[in-house]
């Protein structure tokens, strides 16, 4: 097959001997090439369990160079490594693989699977293998690029990259691609940070994905259906490292900084499970947007006769907070000591009111009855209002799981509902808002103990 000419950054067409050489050019400094090669390699065989493909390659292209990389499709290393398993059933082995569910629709997982990588169905293969058998990816596909790049070493003498591809669908985009799942000689990532770009702006966010970059020329030749499974890149000397490199692992993104780990409902049960009572709260601020953008889905709870039942008083600053609470406390003792408690049992519970003290952020969520029917019937009248209690209580759902989406720990405690007058008072409110409690939010202290868990049939009766 006839090599095919590649396009560096810097623009320009490579031919073989300044590809080769790595000519430097352009605003990547001294490390950016004027362009490169890249060529599959065709006549390999079908690749069988215990093959050593760093022979195979080495028998197919004799005269690999140092600072070539090798791009390697991970069915020939599944093969290759025994990854070919009796799996009647598919949807089983891709359970198998996976340790977090990331999206789901229909028949269709997204899913994290045991090498830390995100991608449809685990990357378990039915395709090209015979009946009854699934193709399993590379166990550790960086320790098989090291393999393939040690065997090369032994067998040319030279000293190349390799990556290992698979393809990918991707977020936001149609189409698939190929990028690294593993790699061994190879800066898989270009860390740009620090630098500045041909204006002189300084660079802050710019980390390359060199890997996935080269995966993607590869897979222009090699393309998906040509039984082309190896291509070599040629004249970016660059990017191949004298060690192994940090691999491909470096690439997965860490959950902490992941925006986008779970798709839409799988973000909503997450955020659920997540919803739990903090009661110790970090003295770290609380963003008022992210407040806010929970009040937005409190308000989308359904209610009776189309009204819009809900009202949140946000009490961000500390003095706001602490004037509300001394006035509840002194309400609270007042009615503790009308029940004849002691002073000490009075004192410990007024302790352990002290949730809404800590955190902060505090919200009062009130309940309006505009729109509600009068019947002129006590028991009509009061299913009424329950209604519009029971749509309260969905809002303040809405609120809480909400708020676990944005990563803030809440606590709803009933206080003010004991003294709605006081409340009233203090925070100005009108006559005809009842405060429903009171939601302390903020960074949890500590990660909330394990739940026990729930059989959902036992709160199910079917008739």
């Amino acid at each position: 097959m006839r090599p095919a000419d590649g396009t560096g950054r810097t623009g320009g067409t490579g031919d073989t001997d300044s590809a080769a050489n790595g000519v430097p050019v352009g605003d990547g400094g001294p490390d950016a090439a004027v362009g490169y090669r890249v060529w599959a390699l065709p006549g390999l065989p079908e690749v069988q369990r215990g093959d050593d493909l760093a022979k195979i390659i080495a028998g197919a292209e004799p005269g690999l160079a140092d600072g070539d990389v090798l791009l390697v499709t991970s069915k020939i290393v599944s093969k290759a490594e025994g990854r070919l398993v009796e799996a009647s059933d598919r949807e089983a082995a891709i359970d198998a693989e996976t340790v977090r569910v990331v999206a789901r629709r229909g028949a269709l997982r997204i899913v994290e699977n045991r090498q830390g990588l995100v991608m449809a169905a685990a990357g378990v293969d039915a395709s090209n293998t015979p009946a009854g058998t699934v193709l399993l990816l590379p166990e550790d596909a960086d320790a098989s690029a090291r393999t393939i790049r040690d065997g090369l070493r032994d067998t040319l003498g030279v000293d190349v990259g390799v990556v290992i591809t698979d393809t990918f669908g991707r977020p936001w985009r149609t189409g698939l691609t190929d990028v690294a799942i593993g790699a061994a000689g190879v800066r898989v990532l270009d860390d740009l940070r620090g630098g500045t770009d041909a204006h002189g702006n300084p660079l802050s966010a710019t980390v390359v994905a060199t890997a996935d970059e080269l995966a993607g020329a590869g897979d222009l030749v090699k393309g998906k259906a040509a039984g082309l499974p190896v291509a070599v890149v040629r004249g970016l000397p660059h990017v191949v490292a004298e060690d192994d490199g940090a691999g491909t692992r470096a690439m997965v993104r860490d959950a902490h900084d992941d925006m986008f780990r779970l798709g839409t409902s799988e973000a909503v049960r997450e955020a659920v499970t997540l919803r739990r009572t903090v009661r110790a709260f970090t003295d770290e601020p609380v963003d008022p947007g992210a407040v806010r953008r929970a009040v937005a889905a409190a308000v989308t709870a359904p209610a009776p006769h189309h009204t819009t039942p809900w009202r949140f008083v946000l009490l961000e600053s500390a003095r706001s907070r602490t004037r509300l609470l001394d006035a509840m406390r002194e309400a609270w003792i007042e009615d503790l000591r009308g029940d004849a408690k002691n002073e000490e049992s009075i004192a410990k519970r007024v302790r352990r009111g002290d949730v809404l003290r800590d955190a902060p952020c505090l919200v009062v969520p009130c309940l309006v009855t505009d729109g509600a029917h009068t019947y002129g019937d006590a028991r009509r009248d009061a299913a009424e209002r329950e209604m519009f209690v029971v749509a309260m209580g969905a809002g303040v759902q809405n609120f809480l799981v909400a708020l676990a989406g944005e990563r803030l720990g809440s606590a709803w405690v009933s206080s003010t509902m004991f003294c709605r007058d006081v409340v009233r008072d203090v925070l100005d409110l009108p006559a005809d808002w009842d405060p429903m409690g009171a939601v302390a939010v903020g960074h949890a202290a500590q990660a909330p103990a394990a739940r026990p868990a729930r059989d959902a049939g036992a709160f199910v009766e079917v008739r």
